[in-house]
């Protein structure tokens, strides 16, 4: 429920911390970062040259920043916002620091590479609310009509503990989790990929769902479901169930799922102070130069085509009309808008690329947000007779309900507040794409009452709510990617394509990133991961080098490479 990790794992504070680079490609992104080396070099011949970075969400600006501080110069294109899915909003007419995430909201300290960027810009952080969490202060868990009040998972019934306990079974007798949770964590590299090779043959056409049927610990179809419905971590899992099993198992294996904090007025600081901070160390630019200084102020703006040109070049035209040429380009946004948004050449990837672009499937998710007059639900709840009963008036809330999962979100007892009604996923998700904002807010709130029939959430609302549905923005047309049994082999070609020594002369230059590429895609952290390979692409392509003593995730990349599936 609130942890994945069985109790045989002993984790000290003299190892080193867990990072999300996962098993995949066991690369130490954190330890490339923190080097005083730097990312690398380009030859001063290359200073100043031109690099299209297509998309300003966090991988973009990621890669476009590392790109400056080499000598470059980033040209970024945006279509909406500098941020992507890091999208803090606030709410009419309400304190300006009163706001909600509506993409990324929580973060594991297993993100280490994206703490590096964090830590780099000053921003503050806290733990969020999760369900159990240590500081949540009370979770209900609602199925099927019946509430249960915990504060901590050993106050729930012990049917939740049964599926607690065969979740971890299941995870320990079918996916080794243990000891990959343990080579993980100690950074063992043939013990890592010795454990994930056999484990991508074995499950790589086995759902989610399938996985846990296979497990005589899941024979009661009754724990599938509650594990469905509650999930562990964060909350229910059952709208993922059609996905790959390892897409979970890169989850649990690196605690993506555990110990999640938020970022103190919106994770969407991090891409604007990226955009708008002069790095202290820069080849090539004057002190004080940032990317929106670059940029006099503002990316470009949508891009509508890309095609090769003469001299293997990539040719950009953007929504203004204006056709600029690059001898190297990054596309970071999602790559089902080179299917359709925007007009592409073939000859832009290899037709296996393109085969793998094409198959991607994207997660739909939606939230609803409300702001309240003040953190209400921390006031002691009262029985029928006016009696105080030691329960919050409210709680985070789990349900089969519409809703699905309810958060509360507050900056002290005496300031303005705000609550998550509804944070659903895939058909959860498509089941309000019809209605208005203020629509779901009514259905939300009636299958709340249900369960809280003594609070008035109407009484407390000093605002409108705001709302979104990834797979309804255009320039998104979904929340994050999510594997499907049989597409790892898809998965491998996207992320080992800023290796383009590998590919044809004619198909080098446009270099992909961001978290769909990513092995972890939907966590900011795979943003800035591909973000890094796509910068030491460039750099070799631009003819520079890595210092020896910190080589980057291509120099690396024979040692550490995925597992290859055979085609036939």
């Amino acid at each position: 429920m609130t942890s994945t990790v069985p109790t045989a794992v002993q984790h000290t504070d003299a190892q080193p911390p867990i990072t999300m680079a996962g098993p995949d490609f066991p690369y130490a992104y954190d330890d490339f970062l923190a080097h005083p080396a730097g990312l690398g070099q380009i030859p001063a011949t290359e200073h100043g040259a031109e690099v299209a970075v297509i998309g300003g969400g966090l991988s973009g600006i990621v890669t476009a920043y590392e790109l400056m501080k080499m000598g470059l110069k980033p040209v970024v294109y945006e279509a909406d916002r500098i941020g992507g899915r890091l999208r803090t909003v606030g709410f009419d007419g309400c304190d300006p620091g009163l706001t909600a995430e509506m993409g990324a909201m929580r973060f594991p300290p297993s993100s280490t590479a994206l703490r590096h960027y964090i830590d780099l810009v000053d921003l503050e952080t806290r733990p969020f609310p999760n369900p159990l969490a240590p500081g949540t202060p009370s979770t209900v868990v609602d199925l099927k009509g019946t509430s249960h009040y915990a504060r901590t998972v050993e106050d729930l019934p012990p049917v939740f503990h049964e599926v607690m306990d065969a979740w971890n079974t299941a995870l320990e007798e079918g996916a080794d989790f243990s000891a990959m949770n343990r080579a993980l964590r100690e950074r063992d590299i043939p013990r890592i990929r010795g454990i994930w090779a056999k484990l991508v043959e074995k499950l790589d056409d086995q759902t989610f769902y399938g996985f846990l049927c296979a497990s005589p610990a899941f024979a009661s179809f009754r724990h599938r479901e509650i594990f469905g419905q509650v999930g562990f971590g964060t909350g229910g899992w059952d709208t993922d169930f059609p996905n790959s099993i390892l897409e979970i198992l890169r989850v649990v294996y690196t605690e993506a799922d555990d110990h999640h904090r938020s970022i103190v007025g919106g994770s969407q600081q991090l891409p604007l102070r990226l955009w708008e901070r002069a790095p202290g160390k820069l080849n090539h630019w004057p002190a004080g130069t940032s990317l929106a200084s670059l940029h006099e102020g503002a990316p470009r703006p949508a891009v509508t085509r890309l095609h090769r040109t003469a001299g293997n070049r990539i040719t950009v035209t953007d929504a203004s009309g204006r056709i600029r040429t690059y001898r190297a380009a990054v596309f970071t946004a999602q790559s089902w808008l080179l299917l359709s948004k925007i007009a592409c050449d073939d000859s832009l990837f290899p037709i296996d690329h393109w085969t793998a672009m094409e198959r991607t499937h994207y997660m739909e998710s939606s939230k609803l947000f409300v702001p309240v007059d003040r953190p209400f639900w921390r006031d002691e709840a009262v029985d029928d007779r006016g009696e105080p009963t030691g329960r919050d008036t409210m709680s985070m809330t789990l349900t089969d309900r519409m809703t699905r999962g309810t958060y509360l979100l507050d900056d002290g007892p005496d300031r303005p507040a705000v609550i998550c009604l509804s944070y659903t996923w895939c058909d959860d998700s498509l089941k309000w794409l019809p209605l208005s904002p203020e629509e779901r807010m009514e259905v939300m709130l009636t299958s709340l009452g249900e369960i809280y029939p003594k609070v008035d959430i109407r009484k407390h609302l000093i605002g409108d709510p705001v709302t979104v549905s990834w797979e309804n923005e255009p320039w998104f047309m979904g929340a994050f990617k999510a594997n499907l049994p049989g597409h790892y082999r898809y998965q491998r070609r996207l992320f080992t394509h800023f290796m383009q020594d590998r590919l044809p002369e004619d198909r080098r230059g446009l270099f992909l990133a961001g978290d769909d590429i990513s092995w972890t895609a939907g966590w900011a952290e795979g943003a800035v991961q591909t973000a890094l390979n796509a910068v030491w692409g460039v750099m070799r392509h631009f003819g520079g080098a890595t210092d020896p003593t910190n080589p980057g995730p291509g120099d690396r990349f024979d040692e550490l490479a995925p597992v290859e599936l055979p085609e036939d």
